[in-house]
């Protein structure tokens, strides 16, 4: 397996669970300028990262990826139980995080800046006002656990990931307890720093 990830961008969530999992891989780390030369498009024709390369097959979108390192590596328990149930909260989760939280960030990272500096500075007011409530909600769901779900999962380090976001974009998580315990577990833990010393980002 080899994975192309960015360093710091959500692809560094596969690179944390491909350290969880232990099975051997690679990771190719790229920059912007990589991921828009023919090479790399084709594995990728949208020129982004993660990219799971497994034999010649390459798997795009962070939330498959997650997904099938799951599936693939039942025995790293990053997946549930085995239950529907257990399995269901995690697509939960997981979809909150993809979908919810990941594109809220956009404005903070230049996407309305076309729209001209009164207009962009309000989007990234609306997107930071949006950011506290999401992160409310699961600073809510992290009361009395220290996982997402209850157990370690595909989950957490895509959560860590957007935590860091929120740290570097001035979100404010002021009084989100739960989850600054929970950014602090992860920090600490040795795959994420294996994953974010191989990314260059400690």
């Amino acid at each position: 397996m080899k994975l192309y990830t960015l360093p710091g961008a959500c692809s560094l969530a596969d690179h944390i669970v491909l350290e969880w999992i232990g099975a051997p891989y690679e990771a190719q780390v790229v920059t912007h300028a990589q991921m828009k030369q023919a090479e790399f498009l084709a594995l990728n024709p949208a020129g982004a990262a993660p990219v799971l390369q497994v034999g010649d097959w390459a798997l795009t979108q962070n939330g498959a990826i997650l997904n099938y390192l799951a599936d693939k590596f039942p025995q790293a328990g990053l997946g549930g139980d085995g239950s529907p149930e257990s399995r269901a909260e995690i697509a939960r989760w997981l979809g909150f995080v993809n979908a919810d939280l990941h594109p809220s960030f956009w404005p903070l990272f230049g996407a309305t800046a076309a729209l001209g500096e009164d207009a962009h500075a309000k989007a990234c007011d609306m997107a930071k006002r949006k950011l506290r409530g999401l992160f409310g909600r699961i600073d809510s769901q992290l009361a009395g656990k220290d996982w997402v779900t209850g157990s370690r999962s595909i989950v957490d380090p895509y959560l860590f990931v957007v935590t860091q976001w929120a740290k570097k974009t001035g979100v404010d998580l002021a009084g989100l307890d739960n989850l600054e315990a929970f950014d602090a577990r992860m920090a600490a833990d040795p795959g994420v720093q294996a994953a974010m010393k191989a990314e260059g980002l400690i």
